[in-house]
């Protein structure tokens, strides 16, 4: 039987954009630990003392080694994890994938809206440079957007809202920055890995991008083509009351500040996230 041809898009290639914190990593809880990749967080998920672990996401393009290797500095020599679970497609979150699927022979579960964008049948709409924000939605036309096919090496996350390996989390559809967006929540000590539901920096803005300087803020503007999913989303997140978030960019916010500024977020999403103008902007929105 012939074996299945996993591949990127034709316009795959590394980004030219960084981070004060790329190469960063923070242990938020004992079983969570996010790590920054140029511009996008991932997050190893599990007891470091155990060897059953999942990864959220998979970094930038020609990130994989620089993956591995953070994870065997947290697992041991040699370790894998049990599956990679993705909050959604997008180039940043997917960029190694292929390489980390290959050097560790993982599953990769997603939401079943996601699998277009996932084996190679559609690409998501075109980053939108003219959406109101800074100098990263101007590069944006030069970010990767042509569909990965993972082929068979994706599955569907369960119906039951059950992620694999990780028995103590439930996804949560949060759509409207892609349509099988997910989050990833755990009700005994209210962790929530948000990924781009919403981002704890300005990710237009090539300054808040550099400095990291910590914001909340919405789904990045130039990425996000449904703005009334996306504040829904927002809704359903903020009413899980979360002590700490871990989004896919910008630092981990928890405690009060995170309750103040998700509520915030929450009432005030037309104001703080939804830009005044772009080709998928609607200001007639009501919530």
């Amino acid at each position: 039987m012939e074996k299945e041809v996993l591949s990127y898009g034709s316009d795959y290639k590394p980004i030219p954009a960084t981070s004060a914190t790329s190469g960063v990593g923070l242990e938020v809880l004992p079983d969570l630990f996010c790590y920054n990749v140029q511009i996008v967080n991932i997050m190893l998920v599990g007891d470091p003392k155990s060897e059953d672990f999942v990864l959220v996401d998979a970094g930038t393009p020609k990130s994989a080694n620089e993956i591995i290797s953070t994870t065997e500095e947290r697992f041991g020599k040699n370790s894998r994890p049990k599956a990679i679970i993705l909050t959604h497609g997008h180039f940043d979150h997917v960029g190694s994938i292929l390489e980390l699927v290959e050097h560790w022979n993982v599953r990769v579960y997603a939401h079943e809206f996601e699998f277009p964008f996932l084996t190679g049948k559609m690409a998501y709409p075109d980053p939108d440079p003219t959406v109101e924000g800074g100098m990263v939605a101007k590069m944006s036309p030069m970010f990767p957007n042509e569909p990965i096919n993972l082929g068979n090496k994706v599955e569907r996350l369960p119906s039951d809202g059950g992620v694999p390996h990780m028995p103590d989390f439930r996804w949560i559809h949060t759509p409207g920055h892609t349509p099988g967006h997910v989050s990833l929540f755990r009700k005994e000590d209210r962790a929530l890995i948000a990924g781009d539901a919403f981002v704890t920096v300005k990710q237009e803005s090539l300054y808040s991008v550099l400095t990291q300087e910590q914001e909340i803020s919405g789904p990045p503007r130039y990425l996000t083509p449904d703005w009334e999913a996306a504040w829904d989303s927002v809704k359903k997140l903020e009413a899980l009351n979360p002590s700490v978030a871990v989004t896919g960019h910008g630092l981990p916010m928890t405690g009060e500040i995170l309750k103040m500024n998700l509520q915030m977020l929450s009432r005030d999403f037309d104001k703080i996230a939804i830009p005044d103008y772009g080709k998928f902007v609607n200001k007639d929105i009501k919530h």
